[in-house]
């Protein structure tokens, strides 16, 4: 698990993270999200000790990372794929950081395996594409079989189908019981990937729920209900606090609720239906309205 107790940073008068706090639990992948200079991969750095706090902490397993004892049995981390010595090959590489940890040759053998560089293991990591480093990366990262595995963007430079890998790959870890973090941009991605979303905007949490739960927020997630007493209904909506809009003669459109209360309220007054269904905001919707003040480095708006 990992732990973030009123986590800041600064560098001057900048401050980058500020004051966060998060649980990141095992059997789940969280997705980190916010944009660009968010805060993201500043707090993964201050997890893995490479970045000092400002004031808080940042615990793995209840220890900050400098006290952990087998780091690359505890925590397994993707946060740049180009951070390899060009000249070494893949395999060198990997065999270089499990003899640094105790960790068996044929081990390095599996994860090549496992990431489907196999083939490739003896390449210089310099000639390497940006998908197969990423591909390295995690083979570097899953090494020691840890409990916690941390991601920064890593289906950048891969092809649908090693997007499609990685996919399955965390999943299958978190499944596993292990904690999965991984930030990434690709909203697509994320709505099929992650069961908990983190989003920060300026350095601060913006959100910390379940990916059904910041959907459902979103004020484009909608109930969309026809029926002939249409006005008799929205009434009874309304009065209970739901907004609802009206479309057409039969047709209403209630947010802040869900099927369930909707189908109740209508049962109850004995409102006859022809239709009650679900309109779902994407992620990406969701995502664009919890961080609209957020935006720190917007592209402008192009001329037409």
């Amino acid at each position: 698990m990992i732990s973030l107790r009123g986590l800041s940073k600064r560098y001057g008068d900048r401050t980058a993270v500020d004051d966060l706090s998060l649980e990141l639990r095992p059997g789940t992948v969280t997705g980190f999200l916010g944009p660009n200079g968010a805060g993201k991969s500043t707090t993964m750095r201050m997890i893995l000790g490479l970045d000092r706090p400002t004031a808080g902490v940042a615990l793995v397993g209840g220890l900050p990372y400098h006290e952990i004892r087998d780091p690359l049995r505890t925590v397994g981390a993707l946060l740049d794929a180009r951070a390899v010595h060009p000249g070494r090959s893949g395999r060198a590489h990997l065999l270089a950081l499990a003899r640094s940890n105790g960790i068996a040759r044929s081990r390095v053998e599996e994860v090549l395996e496992t990431v489907g560089m196999a083939g490739a293991a003896g390449r210089r990591a310099g000639a390497l594409s940006l998908g197969m480093s990423q591909r390295l990366g995690i083979a570097a990262a899953l090494l020691g079989d840890p409990e916690v595995l941390m991601f920064d963007e890593p289906v950048n430079g891969l092809d649908p189908d090693g997007v499609r890998w990685i996919r399955h790959l965390m999943r299958s870890l978190a499944d596993e019981g292990r904690t999965v973090f991984v930030s990434s941009h690709l909203m697509s991605e994320m709505q099929l990937t992650a069961d908990h979303l983190v989003v920060i905007g300026r350095g601060r949490l913006i959100m910390d729920a379940p990916l059904a739960e910041v959907i459902a927020r979103s004020s484009l997630t909608a109930v969309v209900v026809r029926s002939p007493h249409a006005g008799d209904l929205s009434v009874r909506l309304s009065a209970a606090g739901i907004t609802v809009e009206r479309r057409g003669e039969n047709e209403l459109v209630a947010t802040g609720t869900g099927l369930e209360q909707v189908g109740d309220l209508a049962h109850e007054a004995g409102i006859r239906l022809h239709e009650l269904s679900a309109r779902e905001a994407s992620l990406e919707q969701a995502y664009e309205e919890l961080t609209a003040g957020s935006v720190e480095y917007g592209a402008p708006r192009a001329r037409v």
